[in-house]
C-alpha cells in the first residue's frame, strides 16, 4: 500500500469540500458549454445560413459529451477500481479543465470553416470524458468516508456541485452580458469563461491532491478483492443493478436539461425574453435547487434513498402535465413560479441520487458501476434531451415537451419499484 493509502483519514471538513469543489467545476465547465450552445456557438461555429439550422447542430455538439461519459466511466471507473480514488479523480479533473481551456482559444467558422466545429466536437467529448469520470468518484469520495446513518448527507455535497456550478456559469454569462456590447460578447467575451476555469482547476487539484485513499477502497487492497477489468465484471454480475440504476436515473436527467437548455433556448426565441431577463429568471430557480438538496437528502437517510426517490418521481410526473400552461404563458411571473418549481424537484431527486447508485453496487466495482448508471442514463435522458424537446415544441407543441417529462418520470418509478430497498452495506464495504 502506498504512502497516500497508510496516511491519516481524512477529516470530514476535507473531504467534504475535496468533492464539492470538484464537482463545482466540472459542472461550471459543463454548463458554460451547455449556456455557449444556446447563445454563442451557432453564430461563431456554424454556417450563419439558416439560424434554426445552426442551432440544431450546437445543440448536436452538446449531446456529444453525453456519449463520451459512458466511456469516460469505463476509463476512469477501471482505474478508480484499479489503483484508488484519489489519482483517478485528479486525472478526471486535467482532462475536463484542459478541454475547457482549449475551446477558450478555439477560431471559429469565419476564421477556418467546417475545421472549427470539428475541433469544437473534440474538446467537448473531452469534456464528457472528464465528467465521466468526475461525478462517480466525487461521490464514493464522499460516501465511503460518511458515519453511519450520514451517507445521503455526505453524498449530496458532490450533488450541491450541480446548482453552484450553473450559478457561476450562468452568473458569469449574465456579468458579461451586462458589461460588453453585443460586438464585445461574440467576438471575445464569451471565451472568458472557458479561459477561467483553469483557475479553478487549480484549486480543485491542490485540494484533492492532499487527500488520503477512502476507508472501503484500502479494505479492497486489504483483502485483495480488486478485479482485473471492473467493466465486464460490472456488465456480467450487476447487469441488473446497472439497467435499474441507469433507468432510475434517467428522469432527473431530462428533467434538468429541460429546465435549463431548453427552456433557455424556448424562452429567448419563441416566448420573447431578452438572454438577461430568462438568465436572471433561471440563477433564481437555480438557487431552489441548491436549497432543497440538503432537504432531500435529510430525507433519504431518515426514510431511505428509495422512498424518497419514488415520491419525488410521481411528483416529477404531475409537473410535466404543467408543463405548457405555465411555461406556455409567457408571463414572466408564472414562467418563474414554474421555473422555482421545476428546479426544486430536481434538488428533490438529486440530492439522493448518487448515494443510491453507488449503494448499488459492492466496493471492488463501485466506481466503474456507479459512474457507468449515472453516464448511461445521461444519454437516455440528458443527451437529446433539449434537441428532442425543441422538436416535440416546433411540431407538436409545448404539451408534448410535458408529456416526454411525465413518461421519463414514470420509467424512472417502474425502475424504483423494481429494485430492492437500499441495500445495508457498511460504509467500509
Amino acid at each position: 500500500m502506498n504512502k497516500a493509502q497508510q496516511g491519516s483519514p481524512n477529516s470530514a471538513g476535507t473531504v467534504l469540500f475535496a468533492s464539492l469543489i470538484g464537482t463545482t467545476i466540472e459542472f461550471f465547465d459543463f454548463y458554460i458549454y451547455a449556456t455557449a450552445a444556446v447563445l454563442v456557438f451557432p453564430k461563431l461555429f456554424f454556417p450563419a445560413t439558416d439560424a434554426t439550422a445552426a442551432t440544431m447542430q450546437s445543440l448536436a455538439t452538446f449531446a456529444l459529451a453525453f456519449f463520451a461519459r459512458p466511456i469516460g466511466s469505463a476509463v476512469f471507473g477501471h482505474f478508480g477500481d484499479r489503483i484508488g480514488r484519489k489519482a483517478t479523480l485528479v486525472a478526471a479533473l486535467l482532462t475536463m479543465g484542459i478541454s475547457t481551456v482549449i475551446i477558450g482559444v478555439l477560431p471559429t467558422y469565419h476564421t477556418i470553416g467546417t475545421l472549427a466545429p470539428v475541433l469544437l466536437a473534440m474538446c467537448r467529448f473531452g469534456q464528457g470524458l472528464g465528467l465521466g469520470g468526475e461525478w462517480g468518484g466525487a461521490v464514493l469520495l464522499a460516501t465511503e468516508n460518511a458515519p453511519p446513518g450520514k451517507r445521503a448527507w455526505y453524498g449530496m455535497f458532490p450533488q450541491l456541485g450541480a446548482p453552484l456550478g450553473f450559478l457561476l456559469s450562468g452568473g458569469t454569462f449574465l456579468l458579461l452580458t451586462q458589461t460588453m456590447t453585443d460586438t464585445q460578447f461574440f467576438s471575445y467575451g464569451w471565451r472568458i469563461p472557458f479561459l477561467a476555469s483553469a483557475l479553478l482547476v487549480i484549486v480543485g487539484l491542490y485540494v484533492r491532491l492532499k487527500l488520503t485513499e477512502t476507508p472501503a477502497f484500502k479494505k479492497v487492497l486489504e483483502k485483495n478483492e480488486r478485479v482485473k477489468v471492473p467493466v465486464l465484471t460490472v456488465f456480467r454480475d450487476h447487469a441488473r443493478a446497472l439497467v435499474l440504476g441507469t433507468i432510475i436515473a434517467i428522469a432527473t436527467f431530462v428533467l434538468f436539461y429541460l429546465m435549463t437548455v431548453f427552456t433557455l433556448n424556448w424562452g429567448t426565441t419563441a416566448l420573447g425574453f431578452s438572454r438577461k431577463d430568462f438568465l436572471i429568471l433561471q440563477l433564481i430557480a437555480v438557487l431552489f435547487f441548491g436549497l432543497t438538496i440538503p432537504i432531500s437528502a435529510v430525507l433519504a437517510d431518515r426514510h431511505g434513498r428509495r422512498e424518497t426517490l419514488i415520491g419525488v418521481s410521481a411528483a416529477i410526473a404531475i409537473f410535466g402535465l404543467m408543463l405548457a400552461p405555465l411555461f406556455g404563458s409567457g408571463n414572466t411571473w408564472v414562467v418563474a413560479a414554474f421555473l422555482v418549481i421545476g428546479l426544486s424537484l430536481m434538488g428533490m431527486t438529486y440530492g439522493p441520487l448518487g448515494t443510491m447508485l453507488s449503494e448499488l453496487f459492492p466496493a471492488e466495482v463501485r466506481y466503474t458501476g456507479a459512474s457507468l448508471t449515472f453516464n448511461l442514463a445521461g444519454i437516455l435522458g440528458a443527451s437529446l434531451a433539449p434537441y428532442v424537446a425543441t422538436w416535440l415544441a416546433a411540431h407538436y407543441g409545448l404539451k408534448y415537451v410535458g408529456y416526454y417529462l411525465s413518461a421519463s418520470a414514470l420509467l424512472s418509478l417502474v425502475a424504483l419499484l423494481l429494485t430492492a430497498k437500499t441495500p445495508a452495506r457498511s460504509v467500509h464495504s
